[in-house]
């Protein structure tokens, strides 16, 4: 009887030997392993445990896979911007107080056919922020040159630096393509076809903000395509420097880049400027037609023609609202001039009298 007693003291005395030893390894984990020097100010695009680790470790923290089981004991922070205390107080304090310091935000936005020199100049100005670093962040991150963050509104924090800014955007632009290829595509899907897809996409965006035409710009694209056509499309020309210059006959002509579509078949090298969701989804499902043109209408939207007859036509009416337009203005501004010039008149002689 002695013996197994014995035995069981000793399998205790074993128990307890492992659970001190695994107790001073947790309080040696928890109050020796550093953090590193992480960024003071952190984004959580996600609130789900693996994407708030990925997001600590990106940012500069020393993060393991133990961390897993102490994060999983706290209140996951939510989607947003958060100031990171460094403290002595060991990794579990740090977790648990992942939350607690909100930072203070701001609203910037995107704007649609807008390139990355425009939008970069902007966020300079408003954010008070340095316009070449922000340029060398944009650089080392982005994929297609334009296009790489997407237009729409975005929520900043104040105090946040050029990296974690370009970051930010960059993130949120990467989940937004990320949802829209889970969506639309079932098997895997390499960068050459969506930076096809967004080059169509800013073609689009740069002729058109209307989402209810986008879909028939888009069939546009393709049937000229298919059918072995120029383009022959202005917006191509509005990239890099000429985003929002008028593209002139002079202009068309003297033009030797491949964005020239007037020149050169096929799509320009590259996306042309920042695209909307609802161009990107045009782009991906154009709509069923036999349009091979489009002009610019009175009403501001466009008409579609199926032949070039049918799109001279809308060409030459488009041209005499044009004329109709410029005769009108011109008769308005004589005779707002005319009674400036009886005012003033009547305001010499009142003042004579």
């Amino acid at each position: 009887m002695s013996g197994k007693l014995s035995k069981q003291f000793n399998s205790f005395i074993v128990l307890l030997e492992i659970l001190l030893v695994l107790l001073l390894f947790l309080l040696a984990y928890n109050f020796f392993l550093p953090l590193g020097k992480g960024k003071p100010l952190v984004y959580f695009i996600d609130n789900n445990l693996s994407a708030v680790l990925k997001t600590l470790k990106r940012n500069g923290y020393n993060i393991t896979e133990w961390d897993r089981y102490l994060l999983s004991e706290s209140s996951l922070p939510k989607q947003g911007w958060y100031h990171i205390r460094h403290t002595d107080n060991g990794r579990y304090h740090f977790f648990t107080h992942l939350d607690s310091h909100p930072a203070e935000t701001m609203q910037i936005r995107i704007y649609s056919g807008e390139t990355h020199l425009e939008l970069l100049k902007r966020l300079a100005n408003d954010m008070k922020l340095n316009e070449t670093l922000l340029h060398a962040v944009y650089e080392k991150m982005m994929h297609f040159n334009e296009a790489d963050i997407f237009a729409g509104h975005y929520t900043v924090a104040r105090k946040a630096d050029e990296n974690t800014t370009m970051q930010y955007l960059f993130s949120r632009s990467h989940k937004i393509l990320e949802t829209f290829k889970k969506e639309n595509f079932t098997s895997k899907i390499d960068n050459y076809t969506i930076q096809l897809l967004l080059t169509i996409a800013s073609i689009i965006q740069k002729e058109s903000n209307d989402p209810k035409e986008m879909p028939l710009i888009s069939s546009v694209i393709y049937n000229r395509l298919k059918r072995g056509m120029k383009l022959q499309m202005d917006g191509t020309l509005n990239y890099g420097e000429y985003s929002h210059k008028v593209v002139t006959p002079k202009r068309i002509k003297t033009d030797t880049s491949f964005y020239n579509t007037y020149k050169y078949k096929g799509l320009p090298p590259a996306p042309l400027s920042t695209v909307s969701l609802e161009a990107l989804e045009a782009a991906m499902f154009p709509a069923e037609s036999d349009y091979l043109f489009f002009m610019l209408h009175k009403d501001g939207g466009h008409k579609f023609a199926k032949t070039y007859k049918e799109h001279l036509a809308n060409l030459k009416a488009f041209r005499r609202y044009q004329k109709e337009r410029k005769k009108k203005l011109q008769t308005k501004q004589k005779i707002e001039e005319s009674n400036k010039f009886r005012m003033k008149k009547s305001k010499q002689i009142f003042e004579k009298t």
